[in-house]
């Protein structure tokens, strides 16, 4: 055995490279086991690149609005190829960072596959097929998860994408066909539109985006169809022919009317896989649930011992900054410190179509479903003097409270950076603060986070600007 490691991380996503650091940092001998480019999928093809694209497409939309603001700017042209350029370039900056933390850290890097081969034992395969045995006294499989394909037409990075395809385009689409509204589904749909596609989006459930509050789906849905999309709730896709010319979908409308409609390209958004095969948990006997995620406990440990597991390989929610917190818990408690557990309340989501998503805690009506008695609050971006001035008075700001307690059990925004806003009530509910604390918080003027105040001022009445 080549040699052996208090702890080896497989994967090395945000979760893996995190817990990798956070081990290294209190004194542990640490590797990490990467098959493809260190960073994992949200650095090098989640999270991050997207976000490029976004901004390319944010810049463009604005561009064509210059004389909304006094300004003159002709002949605006997207290059898509240009794009996509930056978007990539972003992502190697990244990578190149998180190979620079691991030497800073002293951790030890294995490029190759990595495989449980026994008990505290772990089998790197390299590209060139030389395979290196390592040994453990933990380890934390990181592995994440990868798109789930359609059982009738599975992706071929053509017509049919996947959001990695539809991350490095060969072509732009002229029509477009999302199918799925989750946080992945509508960020495409919300880029291609924006750079000109006309873009059809297909959810099967009664709503988009409906882990959200239902007001913030029911907003989202009037804004994305007033910037020129097709939406289609209570909605299902029968069939996807593929030819070189396009894709003709077999629709099914929430009446259950079967219709045909033509696509240059379809986008497939509707969850996800854990990488959980071929890498000896099986034979490990490692616990999963019913849908192949691992089980673990409070601290990240599965039923194995000395097997932990973070991120998408377990339970949702399927962020980035749950598996990098999660890997600061297991790292600490393997070193023998005493972590808190992470409470899944309070984990922020984001979603960053136009107009951002950001939500934390209880939607409205799952806060009444668990027997609570709610105050609600709303407040408008356009009673909001930033947002005027900065041309971006879609949205609003809705907080829920416990009308007996005063405690905030969640926060939901849609609207011009509320991605960057939502941490204010994360804090707020991580300290367990009441409408007392927020009310009496001073928030700067003019900022568009004022809207924050205002909504927690509205659920008692209480609201100045409206």
């Amino acid at each position: 055995m080549a040699d052996t490691y208090d702890l080896v991380v497989l994967g090395s996503g945000p979760g893996g490279y995190v817990a990798a650091i956070r081990a290294a940092q209190l004194g542990l001998k640490v590797a990490i086991v990467e098959r493809e480019l260190l960073g994992g999928i949200c650095l090098n093809w989640g999270c991050i690149p997207t976000k490029a694209l976004l901004r390319s497409a944010e810049v463009f939309h604005l561009m064509g609005h210059a004389k909304d603001y006094g300004l003159k700017a002709d002949g605006i042209v997207a290059d898509l190829d240009a794009v996509v350029k930056r978007s990539r370039g972003v992502a190697k900056q990244l990578n190149q960072g998180v190979t620079h933390l691991m030497k800073k850290n002293k951790i030890a890097v294995h490029m190759g596959t990595g495989k449980l081969t026994g008990k505290n034992k772990l089998t790197v395969t390299a590209e060139d097929g030389k395979a290196t045995e390592i040994g453990y006294k933990n380890i934390i499989v990181a592995t994440g998860a990868r798109a789930r394909d359609l059982p009738f037409a599975k992706a071929d990075g053509k017509r049919i994408w996947t959001y990695r395809h539809a991350m490095t385009p060969s072509e732009m689409p002229s029509k477009l066909l999302v199918i799925g509204s989750g946080a992945i589904g509508i960020e495409f749909a919300s880029f291609y539109n924006d750079m000109g596609a006309d873009v059809t989006v297909v959810e099967m459930l009664d709503r988009l985006v409906p882990v959200e509050d239902a007001d913030i789906s029911a907003h989202l849905e009037k804004s994305l169809k007033k910037q020129g999309m097709t939406i289609m709730t209570s909605a299902g896709v029968s069939a996807l022919d593929v030819s070189d010319k396009g894709v003709t979908a077999k629709l099914k409308d929430a009446s259950g009317k079967e219709v045909t409609a033509e696509f240059s390209h379809v986008i497939v958004a509707v969850g996800i896989v854990p990488n959980t095969a071929d890498i000896g948990l099986k034979e490990m006997g490692v616990e999963m649930d019913e849908r192949g995620f691992l089980k673990t406990d409070a601290m990240c440990r599965t039923n194995v011992s000395g097997v932990w597991a973070i991120g998408d390989i377990t339970a949702p929610p399927w962020l980035a900054h749950k598996a990098s917190h999660e890997g600061v818990i297991a790292a600490e408690a393997i070193a023998g410190g005493h972590p808190h557990a992470m409470d899944p309340r309070n984990i922020p989501g984001c979603t960053y179509c136009r107009p951002q998503i950001a939500s934390v805690g209880l939607t409205e009506a799952k806060a009444k479903d668990a027997g609570y008695e709610v105050k609600v609050g709303n407040f408008p971006f356009i009673g909001n003097g930033k947002a005027i001035a900065l041309g971006e008075p879609e949205g609003f700001v809705k907080t829920v409270f416990d009308a007996k307690t005063g405690e905030l059990l969640g926060a939901h925004m849609i609207g011009a950076e509320v991605t960057e806003m939502i941490q204010g009530y994360t804090i707020g509910k991580t300290m367990e603060t009441t409408e007392a604390e927020l009310m009496e918080t001073v928030f700067p003027h003019p900022t568009i986070s004022e809207a924050m105040h205002e909504s927690v001022l509205s659920a008692y009445g209480r609201a100045l600007h409206i």
